[in-house]
């Protein structure tokens, strides 16, 4: 039986187990795979205090990593495959086996949402990514599109002019909706073109991409750009596969409510980082999360 487990190692994860530990609670932290989450996928990270030159999304979490580890926190790379979850007994099935816990923080994080369009599905992995940090060099000298306009599209947008020739920068409005800071530098940037007022419908080719089908929401005039690869950054979507038919809360996009203390529905479970309902998804709001719900955790055994 141990004290707490918590199920995903990004920053929200990690804190939790740093936190955990130092309080001398038996915690097991489980990543299916390596630890860090979406952050790995993040070339630099400039907005989070106390790194004014900035430093890369692989060495923050890296610091947060051998951070917690010094407190003796135990990292598995196991695979949860299902819950059972009660107010009296938390059972963790994993493909190494049960294991049991008097409290759970689930901090499995979300995933990047899809378009929906036709060609997708085909040419993910063949000129369409969710990640323009693990796939951008392959497009040196090409043209390729970003889909979306929010922060994430817009920096990785950015982070491709290292590479493509031109970046078309596609969004369904006619002005982004990423911070003012990111606006400008997308401005400045002489790869980067924007298309307005456009959502993709089709993604063509059959062995690798040759293009993108827009369609402009204004007038629906359908048109055709070329272009060799496709980068979506539409948004996330929670990764609350484990919890269905759980009675766990969720609002209505699928993400878990918690209070402020990141207690669920279920006592003894919280939620804490990118799988929790709430305004703002960022390295810094993972980290707060996490360190209230092992705090949070820690009081709940005390009581029980």
């Amino acid at each position: 039986m141990e004290d707490l487990i918590i199920i995903g190692a990004g920053p929200a994860g990690l804190t939790a187990g740093l936190y955990a530990s130092r309080a001398r609670l038996r915690t097991v932290l489980l990543e299916k795979l390596a630890p860090g989450g979406q952050i790995l996928t993040t070339d630099w990270v400039e907005n989070y205090p106390g790194f004014p030159e900035g430093l890369s999304g692989y060495e923050l979490v890296d610091r947060m990593k051998r951070q917690a580890e010094n407190f003796d926190l135990t990292i598995q790379g196991n695979e949860v495959l299902r819950l059972e979850l009660t107010p009296e007994k938390k059972r963790v099935f994993t493909d190494k086996g049960v294991m049991e816990t008097k409290a759970l923080i689930l901090a499995t994080g979300a995933s990047p949402r899809k378009l929906g369009i036709e060609g997708e599905g085909l040419l993910t992995g063949k000129g369409v990514s969710y990640c323009a940090t693990c796939d951008g060099p392959f497009y040196r000298d090409q043209e390729v599109a970003v889909i979306g306009g929010g922060d994430t599209a817009v920096e990785e947008a950015l982070f491709l002019t290292k590479f493509a020739s031109r970046i078309h920068l596609v969004h369904r409005r006619d002005e982004l909706r990423a911070t003012k800071l990111l606006q400008e530098r997308a401005a400045a940037a002489e790869k980067v073109v924007f298309v307005w007022d456009s959502v993709p419908t089709r993604i063509l080719g059959q062995t690798g991409v040759e293009g993108i089908e827009l369609k402009n929401v204004k007038t629906e005039g359908i048109s055709t750009l070329p272009v060799e690869g496709v980068f979506v950054f539409i948004g996330y979507d929670p990764s609350n596969d484990l919890l269905a038919d759980l009675p766990v809360d969720f609002d209505d996009l699928g993400f878990v409510k918690t209070n402020q203390n990141m207690e669920t529905s279920i006592p003894g479970v919280f939620a804490a980082g990118d799988i929790r309902s709430k305004l703002l998804r960022q390295v810094s709001t993972a980290v707060g999360d996490g360190a209230t719900a092992a705090f949070a955790a820690e009081r709940f055994i005390e009581g029980h």
